[in-house]
């Protein structure tokens, strides 16, 4: 007998029709934990309880979302929020369902969480492509205003709130919190140098909270429900549900809101319908174009989803994006992809990663195309060991760690590539390098 799923958290559009309508998102309990904050908790209470349920960034950091608020500098004044709306993670797309299908529940943790650090206005940065959803969320936002959810004196108390949408260019840098930041103020798109950090000088040189979408969209059901309802789900370390995106070889992609500390076995195989043609899987990203390659085996497949696990695999979990491979990929040809991407998006500020994405998109093209020897992956090699820790920001790390462990965990592709291991899938000789 199958065990009975869940209700949703997340993604409850999915078991209440039309919840992007704001008299159906209310009538299922919507904007009552605003209200109550608003008229019965202080500020600083509300950041207790969100530090207690013991939430975490679910942009890819995974720092605790109170202790993060409560970093706010109360010196300084006016205060912002901004929510990290730019999703831009090649395997990433839980944001975007959030927005479309439970968008009230988003913008009800945005002005939680304006509420308890004391903003009075907050931003919504949203990626460039994601133009139709700024629109739709504008028509939201209008509508807060129209019932008296948003503007001045809410509930009647002296707390007034205005919430504003904004469409970057499409750069992925912008992900980072800083380089987000500089765009909202109309800058070239570039990381800062850190510290200070945003609390105590982000948006206009003001302390500013950044939060990611699916962060945020915790926060009202962790107010209503309470901190110990939240923990009861997930991990000790890592409480709480996750929606993990996955694509890549797999017969059901999509994205799927799990307990924190499931396996991913149970991802891929129960929820994800196995792998295409009944191939064998071979590797997998746990956190999209981002992440380090794990070798597929037994107690890879068996390691829990959260913060804590996944490094025992030489992996991070970052935005859960999973994207699984079977054994017809060939990973130079793999990390080819993924080092043009990390090519086309730096910003340049920085040396190593300008530079160094450069040379190994070079690199990685020759090897994926037959026209490379054993000695140029050395030289990948040794480029991407040397941009590790040198970077301004963590899009110069982020674009070496498919890189690294592919060339370790992964060495016989390489050799196939290089002409040094002859298979039925490769038998013409390769020819030497120009």
């Amino acid at each position: 007998m199958s065990k009975e799923k869940p209700p949703y958290i997340l993604l409850r559009h999915r078991d209440i029709p039309d919840l992007d309508n704001l008299e159906v998102y209310r009538q299922n309990g919507g904007f009552k934990a605003f209200e109550k904050v608003v008229t019965q908790m202080e500020p600083a209470a509300v950041t207790e309880v969100v530090k207690a349920s013991g939430l975490r960034g679910r942009g890819g950091a995974g720092f605790p979302t109170g202790l993060k608020w409560s970093f706010i500098d109360n010196k300084s004044w006016p205060h912002y929020v901004v929510a990290n709306a730019d999703e831009s993670e090649p395997g990433t797309f839980k944001d975007r369902e959030i927005m479309e299908g439970n968008p009230y529940q988003f913008l009800e943790g945005v002005a939680i969480c304006a509420y308890a650090v004391q903003a009075n206005v907050a931003y919504i940065y949203l990626r460039g492509e994601f133009w139709n959803l700024a629109a739709s969320l504008d028509q939201h936002i209008a509508a807060l205003e129209a019932a008296g959810l948003l503007g001045e004196n809410l509930f009647g108390s002296k707390y007034s709130l205005r919430l504003y949408t904004h469409l970057g260019a499409g750069a992925y840098i912008c992900g980072e919190e800083t380089a987000l930041l500089e765009s909202l103020e109309g800058k070239l798109g570039q990381p800062r140098l850190r510290p200070p950090f945003p609390p105590s000088y982000g948006l206009y040189g003001k302390p500013t909270i950044v939060n990611n979408v699916e962060t945020l969209a915790n926060v009202p059901l962790i107010i209503e429900r309470g901190a110990e309802w939240y923990r009861s789900m997930g991990t000790e370390k890592s409480p709480g549900v996750k929606i993990f995106s996955l694509s890549g070889c797999v017969n059901k992609p999509g994205n799927y809101e799990l307990p924190l500390g499931t396996t991913f076995r149970e991802l891929i195989f129960e929820h994800g319908g196995g792998i295409p043609g009944g191939r064998n899987i071979k590797a997998i990203m746990a956190a999209g174009a981002s992440s380090s390659l794990i070798v597929a085996d037994e107690r890879a497949l068996d390691t829990p989803m959260d913060y804590e696990s996944v490094p025992s695999v030489g992996a991070q979990l970052g935005s859960a994006s999973v994207i699984v491979i079977d054994d017809s990929v060939s990973i130079p040809w793999l990390i080819d992809k993924t080092t043009h991407f990390f090519r086309h998006e730096s910003c340049g500020k920085c040396t190593p990663c300008r530079e160094g994405t450069f040379w190994m998109s070079h690199l990685t093209e020759r090897i994926a195309n037959g026209r490379a020897r054993r000695e140029d992956v050395e030289l990948l090699y040794d480029v991407a060991s040397q941009i590790r820790g040198k970077c301004l920001c963590a899009l110069g790390e982020f674009s070496i760690e498919a890189v690294l462990s592919g060339i370790e965990r992964f060495r016989s592709d390489f050799d196939v590539a290089v002409g040094e291991v002859q298979t039925a899938a490769h038998v013409e000789q390769v020819p030497a390098s120009d």
